[in-house]
């Protein structure tokens, strides 16, 4: 089991389940996550929900290391229609499985009608980040640091191109350029999270800010949902991921052509160690 499922007062727990790799998303814990927050939205006795990693970290991003990689795999496609991306070469096996499992799952759920927060501690990085931005609010512990450090693969940042819009462009560009990581502090300095809390006082702090959010009125507080996501939109949020996500598939192909592979000869180690 990649995700557990919790109702804790008026929240639905969602925990990724792999702490031995830093809670690291792969295809299986993709549709895990997905069936997770359909049963919330189902659920009556959920009026929020929380996204929260097990263990130290809340998510060091995508797999591309450990023994459960399942890159190669077939999936039930659920976020977009397309083919199966086994039976295709090249970018467009890349593309295909990332507009669905990254970008297109990414989209599904954020467009959830129940607010939701991220709950993080330790490691957010890479695909990481965008489990914690799908959510309306994040809360994070002290400890907690955050980076997308994917351009030391020549790839222009993960394939839910967010960053402009979570912290503003000028700190993005900093984030991407450097590839450093950064703290919680400094995340909430540039308004990418909501609140920092001492780790001990995470899960409380967390559930305390649900249960507040749980005393509003459900369809108010889902069109309301609606209405800030539709002016981030208008801002250029979605038509922005679109033409990145591009860029993204473009540094890809160039990677498979020049060097090892499409992730430029960066494996988990190194990437753990760029982060």
């Amino acid at each position: 089991m990649t995700v557990r499922y919790e109702v804790r007062g008026s929240a639905a727990v969602i925990t990724m389940d792999r702490p031995e790799f830093r809670n690291a998303q792969n295809s299986k814990m993709t549709y895990a996550l997905d069936a997770a927050f359909t049963r919330a939205v189902d659920d009556p006795a959920a009026k929020v929900i929380v996204l929260a990693g097990a263990g130290d970290h809340f998510s060091a991003g995508h797999d591309i290391g450990t023994p459960g990689r399942d890159v190669d795999e077939s999936f039930e496609r659920k976020a977009i229609t397309w083919w199966d991306h086994t039976t295709r070469d090249g970018a467009d096996r890349r593309m295909s499985r990332e507009l669905e499992v990254y970008l297109g799952m990414c989209r599904r759920w954020r467009d959830i009608p129940k607010p939701s927060i991220a709950m993080v501690q330790g490691a957010c990085i890479a695909g990481g980040l965008m489990l914690a931005w799908v959510c309306d609010l994040i809360v994070a512990s002290e400890d907690a640091f955050f980076s997308d450090p994917v351009v030391k693969m020549g790839i222009p940042g993960v394939e839910y191109f967010a960053h402009p819009w979570m912290t503003n462009p000028r700190f993005a560009k900093e984030m991407l350029f450097t590839g450093t990581r950064f703290s919680a502090q400094r995340a909430y300095e540039v308004g990418m999270i909501n609140r920092v809390v001492p780790r001990p006082e995470l899960e409380s702090a967390t559930l305390e800010l649900a249960e507040s959010i749980a005393k509003m009125p459900a369809f108010g507080l889902a069109l309301t949902k609606r209405a800030v996501n539709q002016c981030e939109d208008q801002m250029g949020m979605r038509s922005g991921m679109d033409s990145v996500f591009g860029l993204h598939h473009v540094a890809h192909s160039h990677n498979a052509e020049v060097s090892a592979d499409s992730l430029g000869g960066m494996n988990a180690q190194a990437m753990k160690a760029a982060s």
